[in-house]
């Protein structure tokens, strides 16, 4: 039977056959929503609000919806529960597979977010893809050639995946560093709580890199559920292929722009947008008249394509390619031409005709890296010089953008100072640390077009923060609008850490429900590292003794003892063993279960809030098992609800931080 900590989801054993506990959790949380941003919802309004579920989205328009809940029910005025939201849409899900026949599109998405990985079929084709990337870039590793090359016909992908070993491999490959490789379990065969902790490592270390894993728990990788496991491979993957759609790693990318003020524009936009910024760029040099706007239907045809490897690669062109006017034709000798240039296929031609965006996305970002044809700037470009500050507020913004992204808020932060402009996203935010703390009905949902709407979000941004009793003095609304940085980052850090220590104030068989402190965190942790015979002490959470990593070391040791191989530990005397210490210290912390977004950076230098937060983490972690299963280590945070995921276990919002399990 579906249920969750609040009891059962749906009543109706009919329904409960039709879906799995996580696509229930899933679209009861979408319904929730809809539901908050309407007031009430009725049948009449389902048309419009349904058009980010995958397949009813679409595969049908609003007008297609709108007319099929007109014959299907007889008053649309009917206000709707989450019961009757789920036959509505099981009917139009029909409806929809019955018009497009078997034509119809099916994908490794379940909506159309960042978080969207939950429909049970997959697209063979974008397994097909990913395989052959992971056989690219891991069939040289020590460990893993043993298992590659995978057989893209078979299901020998999910197999190999079930030890965590290949996706913890996978993430290094796309963010190198991310995972410290000492801390991941490679021996031949792993017992269950090895095999947990490096699904518990790869989950937490997949959130930190930015991707979205709600709904996702480590029994998923264990039971080798495909959908899932690929949901979070062809994450990482494009995390990787688009790492290079950056000013600071491609300066090249200013050829795109003009003056200073389209510089920093570009350097707030997603990657995918800068991809598409940069293919019009050079569709502009040709004949092509359409601009490109998104990877799936404008590339149908193959015409941008055949326009946009002209002008990269005129020596390995076909004139026929345009002429040709059998569309599958044209996509084969565009591919030609891509291999010519030596890019990957990350896609068939049956993919181009077809508009499948992921692999669009995939092929255009490897011609991307294969050959961008820009010109590299005659002097460098002043603003992207940092100072050491500002490299500092940009850590800082990358923790702070992957933590509010791992709240499983409904927009998806790309970059934090431009994102939260308009008030929206930190409302969506505090409604997550805070359930019920958001007046939505004076809230101005996005697009915003009037100046003075996004400033009440954000009056009310800082009206709650008050009510919070953050430290707010000279922040007002219209701080947050400008994008005035070093205000954002100070509300943000507040956030955090009232989320951290409303977590641990929840573990109130530990805290008979008073409220923890600063002091008791760090109290709590020399009390901890004191008890098993060590002499090691933390000043503050500034304390510039902990740059070499061994407090945090002992802490780990202290509260799980086999966590820690001290022959891997290092003295910490010199940069590049403090570099090893703490990459080591953040693996293995998340590796239990602690959902971190700090980098050895923040250890080293020791920088103050994520010192802070590094040691809640653990203390919440440590606090937080014997309330569960009593394992001795590794359950994932997806499966506790643990530290960051969202803020409370008591309110019907909070259904994303469970362990899906059927």
């Amino acid at each position: 039977m579906a249920s969750n900590y609040f009891g059962v989801l749906v009543s109706d054993p009919w329904l409960q056959n039709q879906f799995t506990q996580v696509e229930l959790r899933s679209l009861k949380s979408y319904f929730l929503t809809m539901r908050r941003e309407s007031g009430s919802l009725t049948l009449g309004d389902l048309p419009s609000k349904m058009s980010k579920l995958k397949n009813v989205g679409e595969n049908l328009t609003e007008e297609e919806r709108a007319a099929f809940l007109h014959d299907s029910y007889q008053n649309l005025g009917d206000e709707v529960d989450f019961e009757l939201f789920l036959r509505v849409y099981l009917n139009l899900q029909s409806h929809a597979t019955s018009r497009m026949g078997k034509g119809a599109k099916t994908s490794s998405a379940f909506l159309k977010s960042p978080t969207s990985t939950l429909l049970h079929t997959i697209s063979e084709s974008e397994k097909a893809s990913y395989v052959g990337h992971i056989n690219n870039y891991l069939g040289e590793d020590t460990f893993l050639k043993k298992f590659l090359p995978i057989d893209p016909s078979t299901n020998d992908l999910f197999e190999v995946a079930k030890d965590g070993v290949l996706i913890c491999k996978l993430i290094n490959v796309a963010v190198p560093g991310t995972i410290d490789e000492r801390a991941i379990n490679t021996k031949t065969v792993l017992n269950p709580w090895e095999r947990n902790e490096n699904h518990t490592l790869c989950l937490n270390s997949a959130k930190a890199i930015g991707c979205t894993v709600v709904n996702i728990g480590t029994q998923d990788f264990i039971e080798g559920r495909r959908h899932l496991v690929l949901g979070v491979i062809s994450q990482i993957i494009k995390i990787q292929l688009l790492a290079d759609l950056d000013l600071k790693k491609t300066p090249q990318l200013v050829e795109l722009v003009g003056d200073s003020q389209d510089v920093e524009e570009l350097m707030s936009l997603p990657p995918e947008k800068i991809l598409l910024r940069w293919m019009n760029y050079h569709l502009k040099k040709t004949e092509y008249k359409k601009t490109v706007t998104n990877f799936s239907s404008d590339v149908k045809d193959g015409e941008a394509y055949a326009y946009l490897l002209n002008v990269l690669a005129p020596e390995h062109s076909n004139q026929s390619t345009l002429v040709v006017k059998d569309l599958f034709k044209r996509a084969t000798l565009v591919l030609e031409h891509a291999d010519r240039m030596g890019c990957k296929r990350y896609l068939t031609a049956k993919d181009i005709v077809e508009g499948s965006p992921n692999l669009n996305l995939a092929f255009v970002a490897h011609i991307f890296q294969h050959r961008n044809g820009l010109s590299t700037p005659e002097k460098p470009v002043s603003f992207l010089e940092i100072s050491p500050d500002e490299a500092q507020i940009t850590r800082e913004e990358s923790a702070f953008r992957f933590w509010i992204n791992s709240l499983g808020v409904a927009s998806y932060i790309n970059n934090v100072f431009e994102d939260v402009r308009n008030g929206w996203v930190l409302l969506e935010a505090l409604d997550k640390v805070s359930p019920g703390i958001v007046n939505w009905k004076t809230a101005n949902k996005p697009p915003i077009k009037m100046p003075f709407r996004k400033v009440e979000n954000c009056n009310q941004v800082v009206k709650i923060g008050k009510q919070l009793k953050f430290s707010l003095v000279n922040i007002a609304g219209n701080d947050i609008v400008q994008g005035n940085k070093k205000l954002i980052l100070a509300y943000l850090w507040q956030l955090m850490r009232f989320n951290i220590l409303q977590l641990l104030k929840y573990l109130r068989s530990y805290s008979i429900g008073k409220e923890f402190t600063d002091a008791d965190i760090l109290d709590w942790a020399n009390t901890k590292v004191r008890s098993t015979g060590s002499q090691s002490c933390m000043k503050s959470f500034k304390d510039k003794s902990l740059s070499d990593g061994i407090f945090f070391l002992e802490l780990l040791s202290a509260v799980q003892p086999r966590v820690v191989n001290w022959r891997l530990v290092t003295k910490g005397q010199t940069e590049e063993e403090k570099q090893m210490n703490a990459t080591y210290i953040i693996s293995i912390a998340r590796k239990i279960g602690c959902s971190i977004f700090l980098l050895p950076e923040d250890i080293i230098e020791v920088n103050q809030k994520m010192i802070l937060t590094l040691t809640a983490s653990i203390m919440y972690w440590f606090f937080k098992q014997p309330m569960e299963d009593q394992r001795p280590c590794g359950s994932s945070d997806s499966e506790n609800g643990n530290q960051l995921e969202t803020s409370s276990n008591s309110t019907t919002y909070d259904t994303e931080s469970e362990s899906s399990t059927d």
